[in-house]
């Protein structure tokens, strides 16, 4: 049993079994149209496209693998009719309406509205991720890091503004539409709730926003780990290349900032009771980020700030100050973790049906565009390179934690660059880029385009 092939954790013959009901149920028009159904769908076309996207070498490496071909497979499946062959074993009914519109339509109306689905998911991810962090990496090395952040990112979004305006593209389109998804840290914590903020500020719809920004986030991640791999091999003068070191002036070290083996250990022990207090505990703080920007609304009506980005820093502020009990930041973690391994090639799924839309990333993509996700990149390790060397750091660890990892997708993108860079001691620093740094992303983005989403 142990050396079965396996898809969704489970042997591969019993996930067969399991899909062909799905699918026949599916086919024969009895497919329950609430969760139930949706989950069961959605799970066997996920699974089945990340295994794919797995196992094909250079998505694998380059692209972002599963995620980034469940997305554009669904897409494309959508955009081709595949799914009318369901239509084949069920007449339209008396409105003329097909099978096929109403199970699409059944899964939108379970992923798209505010509360369904995708909200699920961010309130476990934001929640988990941040909690889960060691506290200790963010109280040491936040002094010298975040500048380090934020100099990448100001330098990123310079060089994007700057090819926005001599290629013509235009500079808050190259700003809010290239360079924000790809500093945003990856689809499920960057470009799809970047997307969703798109959308509340009225800038323009979230399947228009996620159908350009798709391809920035995969060519920026690409980007990044060919970077990765360069800049370790020409900066070899031991003045900007730590070899593996971060901080020159030995404040800390990557090895005393990791989790230890015993909140290790207590994070490895699983209880459905802790499921049950992260879930509830993510929706709390999911309620509280709405309560938030109702009141900011209020009082500064000019300037629009998502629930989003009040939910992460209400999270990072009791992560900072100890204030959730560790037994509950536990189970938060513990409740991330099975949302993210269990439903996030579900969640692929739902972007790739009900926010990517194939005509829009085909008439938005160029040789223009190209350019641009690379100064994006490229700014991105200039920028956290210089400001590291200022703050203590090597300017090449600096420049692939701080900058890179900031410009790939979130963690499968972090593996991918300190791989390429044969720095994953450095993984402590990356995974603050992935999560805080795609936070801060989130609620610079909000605070953009309620200023110039308009302009676009």
């Amino acid at each position: 049993m142990k050396n079965t092939y396996k898809l969704f954790n489970m042997p591969w013959y019993y996930f067969a079994i399991f899909s062909v009901l799905v699918l026949l149920a599916t086919m024969v028009g009895v497919l329950p149209a609430g969760m139930a159904g949706c989950f069961a769908f959605m799970i066997v076309f996920g699974t089945i496209l990340q295994e794919i996207g797995d196992k094909l070498p250079i998505v694998r490496s380059y692209l972002g693998g599963g995620a980034i071909v469940i997305i554009f497979g669904m897409g494309i499946l959508r955009y081709v009719n595949f799914f009318g062959v369901f239509d084949l074993f069920n007449p339209a009914n008396a409105e003329g309406v097909t099978y096929t519109a109403t199970l699409m339509k059944n899964i939108e109306s379970f992923f798209k509205p505010t509360g369904a689905f995708l909200d699920f998911y961010i309130a476990a991810l934001i929640t988990g991720s941040i909690l889960g962090m060691n506290r200790k990496l963010l109280m040491k090395a936040a002094a010298r890091y975040f500048p380090a952040i934020f100099g990448g990112i100001v330098v990123a979004f310079g060089l994007a503004v700057l090819g926005g305006v001599v290629t013509g593209f235009g500079a808050v389109r190259a700003l809010l539409l290239i360079a924000l998804p790809i500093m945003g840290g990856g689809m499920g914590a960057g470009a799809v709730p970047l997307s969703k903020i798109f959308e509340s500020t009225g800038t323009m719809t979230a399947e228009e926003a996620i159908s350009i920004m798709n391809p920035a986030v995969a060519i920026g991640n690409a980007t990044s780990i060919v970077l990765a791999g360069i800049i370790v091999k020409i900066l070899v003068d031991r003045k900007w290349n730590g070899q593996g070191a971060l901080m020159r002036s030995g404040v800390a070290d990557a090895s005393e900032l990791e989790i230890s083996p015993e909140m290790q250990a207590k994070r490895d022990k699983i209880s459905v009771t802790n499921l049950g207090i992260g879930l509830f505990t993510s929706t709390s703080f999911f309620a509280w980020g709405f309560i938030v920007a109702k009141a900011w609304s209020a009082l500064v009506p000019a300037v629009n700030i998502h629930a989003y980005a009040w939910m992460i820093i209400s999270v990072a502020v009791c992560k900072i100050f100890n204030i959730i009990p560790e037994p509950i930041e536990i189970a938060c973690y513990q409740w991330f973790q099975f949302i993210m391994k269990n439903l996030t090639s579900a969640l692929m799924v739902g972007i790739g049906l009900c926010y990517l839309s194939l005509d829009v990333v085909i008439s938005s993509f160029s040789l223009t565009y190209l350019l641009l996700c690379l100064l994006t990149c490229v700014g991105a390790v200039i920028g956290a390179g210089l400001i590291g060397r200022l703050v203590g750091f090597y300017p090449v660890e600096a420049a692939i934690t701080a900058g890179l990892c900031m410009a790939n997708m979130g963690g499968t993108g972090d593996v991918a660059v300190l791989s390429a860079a044969d720095r994953m001691e450095l993984m402590p620093f990356a995974q603050i880029s992935s999560r805080l740094g795609g936070a801060i992303i989130l609620i610079l983005g909000s605070l953009m385009l309620s200023i110039m989403g308009g302009m676009l």
